[in-house]
């Protein structure tokens, strides 16, 4: 356990790790910069994250370290945060604790981003008000963009594994690890621990949960926003995508080579790799991820582990670069749809008409990328007699309002955080009124109680239904309401799709939707 020493003293913690001193605010301590692995730097760049030494001495825990390496965010993007330095060295995590704290639970935090941006220091994700629930909070960084998921054939030839890409994903595995060993010093459980995570960093939770080297490694899950998309094969074509290893060779022919981007200075790799379209992913390199995720939740052999999974009305109003150019009128609409869809057109345009093309198309991409997997994760538990909490974040408050944005993607994180006035600079203010509080508090309490073990519920008495016993979810409108009815239909509709596309094994099956859709007979790989 952490010495509390002298009253106001800096706390100094003995982790197996090494000692570190971190920072006492109010009833916690709180310890920055942790490092989980060796840097990921000069002959380590684009290898397994390696097992670290015990540090020597008492390490100052007292600061943040840098972001990993990134490019800038798109001007004007409402997630633009000040990240200060970053870095390739940036194999780090933050630790939240109560002072007191003992054998609690371990929430663990995967930050979203695109697998592009993105830093366990953001405030947004400040975990002080979640630890003070009675937790020990987590938050990691992990390989971004081009240094997390970059696949070549040359670098699949020096692995021992034969694989390259994922070594983003091999970073979350390692912190995991890292946390087991070490986190009992400062009063966390190590057999309790909960995985979160929200948009990439909920995908990142599904393939953990497919990822035999994390099996063990924690024993809940929490999915926000989590999109299910057909993921690259490492060697060859499938599913409508071009082989990583090809896509990786592609990059590296347009940067001078495998060894001229093995030196290549950080930053400018990686914003040539995004200058140059490449879009990071988590790759199916038969080791770490054997099959499509689809594949692996519809046989059951996802961890074994409840999950609490949702997502946002609005997803898609702060994701314009999701958003096809849409048809003139309304008869154009429905032509494309029905060119587009053929026999299941009906279906399409009863959910998504051309009264309201703008709305229609997005809750229609809502659907096929967030909610479809929230209630195909659902599903799946189902069937493998595991429990599955569910939610649709439907809130709304005035400034989300008149910038357009009712219910947008992460619009749920500072409510969960308890961190409203530490949103990015752009981010809609949210009202510091006690409505908004009282919301705040919920989520939080459910959240905390879910990863305690016990069944979610509030502080006031709302207790969270298994959908898998009664299919019902919560939908936070004004305060959280126990609702049936998530799916309307666009459960099954999408799944109908889903099916067909899978089974040709020809084209991705979620980002291409509504005008977008391929028409028959033109599927090909996509980039």
């Amino acid at each position: 356990m952490a010495d509390d020493g002298a009253p106001g003293a800096a706390p100094l913690a003995h982790f197996p790790a090494g000692d570190a001193v971190g920072v006492a605010t109010g009833s916690l301590h709180v310890y920055r910069g942790l490092p989980y692995a060796m840097p990921p730097v000069g002959p380590l760049r684009w290898r397994a994250p390696v097992a670290m030494e015990r540090w020597a001495g008492p390490r100052d825990a007292t600061r943040t370290e840098p972001a990993c390496i990134q490019p800038r965010r798109r001007p004007g993007s409402i997630y633009d945060s000040p990240l200060g330095r970053t870095d390739e060295d940036c194999l780090c995590l933050n630790v939240w604790a109560p002072a007191d704290a003992r054998d609690l639970p371990v929430f663990v935090w995967i930050h979203g981003g695109s697998f592009i941006w993105g830093s366990s220091a953001e405030e947004i994700y400040d975990g002080s008000a979640l630890a003070a629930r009675g937790a020990v909070v987590v938050s990691i960084n992990y390989r971004l963009g081009v240094f997390g998921y970059f696949a070549h054939g040359g670098l699949s030839s020096r692995s021992s594994e034969g694989i390259s890409g994922n070594y983003g994903l091999l970073d979350q595995i390692a912190a995991l690890e890292w946390v087991r060993r070490n986190i009992s010093a400062v009063g966390g459980d190590p057999t309790n621990v909960t995985l979160a995570g929200e948009s990439a960093g909920a995908l990142s939770v599904l393939c953990l949960m497919a990822a035999p080297a994390a099996s063990g490694l924690f024993q809940r899950a929490i999915a926000q926003s989590a999109y299910m998309i057909s993921l690259p094969a490492l060697s060859h074509d499938q599913d409508g995508l071009y082989a990583a290893e090809a896509e990786g060779e592609r990059l590296a022919a347009g940067l001078g080579g495998l060894a001229s981007m093995l030196e290549m200075d950080a930053q400018t790799l990686a914003d040539e790799a995004l200058r140059a379209g490449f879009s990071p992913s988590p790759v199916l390199d038969g080791v770490h991820l054997e099959r499509q995720l689809v594949d692996i939740f519809e046989r059951g052999d996802q961890a074994e582990v409840p999950l609490l999974a949702g997502y946002n009305s609005g997803e898609i109003r702060s994701l314009p670069v999701l958003v096809p150019k849409l048809p003139d009128t309304a008869e154009g609409y429905e032509t494309e749809i029905r060119a587009r869809y053929g026999d299941l057109a009906t279906r399409f345009l009863a959910l998504y008409p051309s009264s309201d093309m703008v709305e229609s198309t997005l809750a229609s991409i809502r659907d096929a990328l967030y909610g479809w997997t929230a209630l195909k994760l659902a599903e799946t538990q189902k069937a493998a007699g595991l429990p599955a909490y569910l939610y649709l974040f439907d809130h709304d408050y005035p400034a989300a309002v008149d910038a357009g944005l009712r219910g947008f993607h992460a619009c749920e994180l500072p409510y969960l955080f308890g961190t409203m006035k530490r949103t990015p600079p752009l981010w809609p203010q949210v009202p510091d009124t006690q409505s908004e509080a009282d919301l705040s508090r919920a989520i939080g309490d459910l959240w905390i109680s879910f990863a305690a073990g016990d069944v979610p519920r509030t502080g006031e008495g709302v207790t969270w239904p298994d959908w898998t016993r009664n299919g019902q979810h919560i939908r936070f409108a004004a305060t959280p309401e126990i609702v049936d009815g998530l799916s309307s239909g666009m459960y099954a509709f999408t799944e109908e799709v889903v099916r067909r596309r899978r089974a040709t094994g020809k084209t991705p099956w979620n980002w291409n939707v509504g005008v977008a859709a391929p028409r028959p007979g033109s599927e090909a790989p996509a980039r």
